[in-house]
């Protein structure tokens, strides 16, 4: 790593506390302390966040995917806090009630270019947390990029991006290297993203398997529905062909740590055959791309930009398939409720709310408000503030704020 990946935002004096800690190993302890992070608890991931003691909450989901993060980027050569300090901090933009909240935060904050929670990780490690004043935690331009799973802004064509307008001088300070980058992400963002993508789809399935939302044994016995499956994620997830996800996902159905999954009962027994299900995916998914990295790139270590993760096309398609499994099988089914419709309205209202009422925001947000030099600036305070909640937190502030006025 050079001196100009270690730069921060806003220049600190020298510390030595004697046991040599490298600038990446205090951005970890940064975020691992955060208050965004310890907010990760309480906010959804797939199922609504304390529902079930089993079930897995954005914290849980950031502490897997820093812990594949780690290894993965270690393997490679990549500093290891650097790459576990993108997998902690991945998820901190996430609003209440996970994706759902997600969209209707975008719907509500149109007027001051929508919201991504991807734009709003960023908009915490640089602006929100409280650390440095001027510079959230602060972290180094390594961390920072590594945190960037979509380093553009909002434009035509792309759902995902990463930085708001606003936010724009950070971001090209983060991005500012010499050459020029575009929209290139380095390779611990890489490692980052794809053990991102290996933790939710993986875990997902085995939190819907473990709370009887999904089982396996249909997609093993009737052609008809893993075609259906097949031609869902070509639509959703994946750029292949329906025929070249059969083949992975007869692949993959046919592998004893999965098929041996249909059965699922809850007992003990089948709660060990689930997680060396969910081991033996990881691992593969995991190795495989360390694997197919090294072919191309050598054995020698690499990191930043001396190369791209190389993920082979099987493993990709095969997580692709566990992402549709848990969007047929789970998310729909969970959408249609009536409980998914309340989380996206509680979250609007709160937006007009506090908009209409900024005595409510509470004494972090409030000054920022009072300040705000346009109608967009003031709202984008807002959209900060409610997506900062806690899923329980967002209900108990519709029912003060709202619910009783009504």
């Amino acid at each position: 790593m050079t001196a100009v990946d270690a730069q921060r935002w806003v220049p600190e004096p020298a510390k030595d506390s004697g046991y040599g800690r490298t600038p990446y190993q205090r951005d970890r302890a940064r975020v691992l302390h955060s208050a965004g992070f310890r907010r990760l608890a309480a906010k959804t991931q797939v199922h609504t966040a304390g529902s079930d003691d089993f079930l897995r909450t954005r914290l849980t989901h950031s502490l897997e995917v820093a812990q594949i993060s780690r290894e993965m980027g270690a393997r490679l050569g990549c500093d290891p806090d650097v790459v576990d300090v993108a997998g902690l901090a991945h998820d901190l933009g996430h609003p209440p009630f996970g994706h759902n909240g997600e969209t209707a935060l975008d719907r509500a904050a149109q007027a001051c270019g929508g919201f991504e929670g991807n734009a709003q990780t960023l908009r915490v490690l640089t602006r929100l947390e409280a650390k440095v004043p001027g510079a959230g935690l602060n972290l180094t331009r390594a961390s920072l990029d590594a945190c960037s799973k979509y380093p553009w802004p909002r434009k035509d064509g792309y759902r995902k991006f990463g930085v708001y307008p606003d936010d724009r001088p950070i971001f090209d300070w983060m991005r500012g290297l010499p050459g020029g980058l575009g929209e290139r992400r380095c390779l611990e963002a890489q490692v980052m993203d794809w053990a991102d993508d290996v933790a939710y789809s993986v875990h997902d399935v085995e939190d819907g398997v473990h709370g009887g939302y999904l089982s396996l044994r249909p997609l093993l016995d009737d052609p008809a529905e893993r075609a259906e499956l097949c031609a869902d994620v070509a639509a959703t997830y994946s750029d292949e062909p329906a025929d070249a996800l059969a083949a992975a996902l007869d692949q993959l159905l046919a592998d004893p740590a999965v098929s041996s999954v249909a059965g699922y009962d809850g007992t003990y027994g089948a709660q060990v055959t689930l997680k060396r299900m969910t081991s033996v995916l990881t691992g593969r998914f995991v190795a495989s791309a360390v694997g197919a990295t090294q072919s191309r790139y050598g054995t020698g270590p690499v990191r930043r930009y001396d190369a791209d993760l190389i993920v082979p096309r099987t493993v990709r398609n095969q997580c692709a398939l566990l992402k549709g499994m848990a969007l047929r099988y789970v998310m729909r089914s969970r959408a249609a409720e009536d409980w998914y419709e309340q989380q996206r309205t509680i979250l609007v209202e709160l937006v007009d709310a506090l908009m209409r009422t900024p005595s409510g925001l509470d004494v972090v947000f409030r000054p920022l408000f009072e300040a705000a030099e346009s109608d967009a600036a003031a709202l984008r305070v807002v959209v900060d503030q409610v997506a900062s909640l806690t899923d329980h937190a967002a209900v108990a502030w519709h029912r003060t704020l709202v619910a009783a006025r009504t």
